[in-house]
């Protein structure tokens, strides 16, 4: 066995400089070999600020490189398939960010390459790694709450539109809106700790009504401030709402990158038979039960490790193992698979049968 695995970044914006990077420079068992950005001056700036490694423009350079073991990729949307695909067919296992791809029909040809090459693919939805959802997983899959028969989330915003402009607000580039780039951490968590249902049907609005004119949008504030443009795209949503039926619960939702209520609210319940629980998005949740003729809120306290962190450090492990894990494809597509019915949905005004 390998005393170390051998990584490359592709791209090095915001996820990967706060996330990916840090956590492979932690582990004694990773080395970054590569960072690589079609923005030269961020992979040089990478290799300056972490010590270690080359920095590289163009990803096809490094495909071939018999040294190299795995990789992050890290870029927009748009490149997640093309990239992850041409790793994977080079014999090299991927760490793929959220979504996995724009559209359905690309995640599902990421799906079969992985399964066709034998490489390893995982999706960053690290919610799966947080402590806080693997505890309301056990508290669910235990019975506490009994059958959990509905959930909603909510990921609402007043006015934070990202990058507006610029590749985050451009179908091309991201494939959606808020619910492509936040819904789907949500719906992913909702999958995993109720033991990944089936979705059956889904109905859902997406709308896209207050970024556009760009020129005329205030804000609070802007992540990803460094792709605004007021001359640029905005054609995805700022805002949807839906409703999917599994062989699990129902899953209700309100998302919004923007909407003109302040108090929105970044959150998801679990409505079950005999208790529920109010998870705070990133954060602790409270248990709702009943014991003895007596009603009974319980807020646990208890260590949360960086799910970020812990989730490159088990795709690391996965590697040297050559197994798969809780993020692998073939779990995470489902989220795929429901957001694209949401915009199937929303575009033809009706509900979408999926079983």
């Amino acid at each position: 066995m390998k005393d170390k695995i051998k990584v490359a970044v592709i791209g090095c914006g915001n996820i990967a400089t706060s996330a990916h990077i840090p956590a492979y420079v932690s582990d004694p068992t990773a080395e970054i070999k590569y960072f690589c950005d079609i923005i030269p001056e961020r992979a040089e700036a990478a290799v300056k600020n972490n010590g270690c490694g080359k920095a590289v423009v163009d990803y096809k350079d490094i495909l071939d490189d018999p040294e190299l073991d795995a990789v992050s990729v890290c870029t927009h949307n748009d490149m997640h398939s093309v990239i992850s695909i041409d790793f994977m067919r080079h014999g090299k296992d991927v760490l793929c960010e959220k979504p996995a791809a724009r559209v359905l029909s690309e995640a599902e040809r990421m799906l079969a390459v992985s399964y066709e090459t034998d490489r390893i693919l995982s999706i960053g939805v690290c919610n799966r790694y947080s402590d806080a959802v693997n505890k309301i997983k056990d508290l669910i899959s235990g019975g506490v709450l009994g059958e959990v028969y509905h959930v909603y989330a909510s990921f609402r915003a007043y006015r934070s539109i990202p990058g507006l402009g610029g590749d985050f607000t451009t179908f091309a580039a991201s494939g959606g809106g808020s619910l492509i780039d936040w819904g789907v951490h949500y719906l992913d968590l909702v999958e995993y700790v109720c033991g990944s249902p089936d979705p059956l049907t889904v109905s859902g609005e997406a709308f896209s009504k207050l970024g556009s004119p760009i020129k005329d949008y205030l804000f609070t504030h802007m992540w990803a401030s460094q792709d605004y443009n007021v001359n640029g795209t905005y054609d995805v949503d700022d805002s949807v709402t839906g409703l999917i039926r599994t062989t699990g619960p129902v899953i209700s939702f309100n998302g919004a990158w923007a909407e003109n209520i302040k108090d929105g609210g970044t959150f998801i319940d679990f409505m079950g038979t005999k208790g529920g629980i109010h998870h705070d998005y990133c954060g602790g949740f409270t248990l709702y039960t009943q014991k003895d003729g007596m009603l009974l809120t319980t807020t646990p306290e208890f260590r949360m490790k960086e799910m970020h962190r812990e989730e490159v450090l088990d795709f690391i492990r996965c590697v040297r193992a050559h197994e798969r894990n809780r993020n692998d494809i073939a779990e995470a597509i489902k989220t795929s698979r429901i957001m694209q019915a949401v915009y199937d949905s929303s575009e033809s005004h009706r509900e979408i049968t999926l079983a």
